[in-house]
């Protein structure tokens, strides 16, 4: 009898952990597993390309957890440097075309996976294409990045958006010597938490040397007599400045949209976000032998019931394992996840998970909220740092709906006790009573997210 073929399309978290899964329980003899990259790396820490930056991970190749030799002595039949161009669901079958040598194949699968990743949103402005303005989406992008900090001519960089990529990326810029602009759109930097915190965040950045500029939508990247970037301009409006900022380097941090050209153009089921929908499998709903994970898909989120577009390599390797499972005869599920999320930026670190009230207002829901200042470790310890804790709970119930944490050193991994009383659907009053490690050097003997507990709790009780 001969053996199945699985394709996978993505040579990186999802895509190589479910053909790796796949290979540990069936052997060659059993599933043919072949996979096309289109890049010239796989298995890699996109998250850490910022520490690389950085200067903090010392070379690129600390980031690579597997190489292509290392999955191909594992009896993976991977093809570096090959771009997947179409999907023939029907037929079960995909074209394939090596970028070295432009020759272009069909394949055909028994079994497909897609792990096609997500894509940096980069607007089409005037000039945004130009030498020195960069992303950092890849290991080539960080590649790129340091050869032109390496190029500028003066120290001066400005990152273009406010989420978890753009104030790492501030930081890191800020680590290699450059006076940093960071320019975000909104009220505030990180609209993945509620403005009074990431007030608190802006401030920190500031603090640190960090120039955060609000309310600024870019317009234009303006270049000099050698066609290398020069400024950035923005649109007039509240918190704007003066419209344009000198820039020898400008970084791109705007967020990802879900890769899925290819699913789309095969007619494949896309969620409102564009990412492609599955069950609980991770099969994508409608086609029995073809699964999807990773950045390109929705996912459950458990606290509203909505499927959402989060892309986070925890999530990626999950799913690859599951889905690897799965094409091998197993049974796995993905139950979902809580929207959980950690970063820093210098000595401040940023944690959340759940809702914040925008998500809970767009959900109908009722709810009370509770926001504590409190320190790292016991007060008097030497070392200690603020920390502010914000909780959200459902009005009626009490059930929590959401954690934020923005403080110092210590401060963003207490976002776990949340993540964990989410998933367990618990109450604030509940989570009051939770055992947790204390000793002076670590808490104060009521931890803060306790403490932001106690203060839900009298919320929802003097809500009625």
């Amino acid at each position: 009898m001969a053996a199945e073929r699985l394709v996978v399309i993505g040579g990186d978290a999802a895509g190589m952990s479910a053909a790796s899964q796949a290979r540990r329980l069936k052997g060659p003899e059993e599933l043919e597993i072949v996979a096309f990259e289109r890049s010239d790396f796989t298995s890699y820490s996109a998250c850490g390309i910022p520490y690389w930056v950085g200067g903090d991970v010392p070379k690129h190749d600390d980031l690579i957890a597997r190489t292509p030799e290392e999955h191909r002595e594992r009896g993976i039949g991977l093809r570096m440097r090959t771009e997947v161009t179409e999907l023939d669901a029907a037929g079960r079958r995909v074209r394939s075309r090596d970028l070295v040598s432009g020759a272009e194949e069909w394949t055909s699968y028994d079994k497909l996976v897609l792990a096609t990743g997500a894509r940096p949103v980069r607007p089409a402005l005037p000039g945004i294409e130009s030498p020195g303005v960069h992303g950092v989406h890849t290991i080539d992008d960080g590649r790129a990045l340091l050869e032109s900090l390496a190029a500028a001519r003066g120290r001066r960089a400005v990152v273009v958006g406010g989420g978890y990529i753009g104030i790492e990326m501030a930081e890191a810029l800020l680590g290699r010597g450059f006076e940093v602009t960071l320019l975000t759109r909104g009220a505030e930097p990180m609209n993945s938490l509620d403005p009074d915190l990431g007030h608190r965040l802006a401030e920190a950045m500031e603090r640190s040397g960090i120039r955060v500029v609000t309310g600024a939508e870019v317009t234009e990247v303006l270049t000099g007599d050698s066609g290398r970037v020069r400024a950035v301009t923005t649109r007039s409006g509240a918190g704007a400045g003066p419209g344009e900022y000198p820039a020898d380097v400008v970084v791109l941090g705007l967020g990802v949209t879900p890769g899925t050209d290819l699913a789309r153009a095969a007619g494949l089921p896309l969620g409102e976000s564009g990412g492609l929908l599955t069950d609980a499998s991770m099969r994508v709903r409608g086609h029995a032998d073809i699964w999807a994970g990773g950045d390109c898909v929705e996912v459950l989120d458990l606290v509203s019931g909505r499927h959402r577009f989060i892309a986070l390599g925890t999530h990626a390797n999950k799913h690859g394992q599951i889905i690897g499972s799965n094409v091998a005869g197993d049974y796995a599920t993905f139950p979902g996840v809580v929207g959980t999320a950690v970063t820093k930026v210098c000595e401040t670190e940023v944690a959340r998970t759940g809702l914040t009230e925008r998500q809970a207002d767009e959900e109908g829901l009722r709810y009370v909220t509770a926001t504590i200042e409190s320190t790292t470790t016991a007060g008097y310890y030497p070392g200690a740092a603020p920390m502010t804790v914000k909780m959200l709970a459902e009005r009626r119930t009490g059930r929590l709906l959401g954690v934020q944490i923005v403080g110092g050193t210590g401060s963003a991994k207490r976002i776990d006790i949340a993540a964990v009383a989410l998933t367990a659907r618990m109450t604030v009053d509940q989570m009051t009573a939770l055992d947790l490690g204390y000793a002076p050097p670590f808490s104060s003997v009521w931890d803060p997210v306790l403490v932001a507990a106690r203060k839900a709790v009298s919320k929802v009780r003097a809500a009625g």
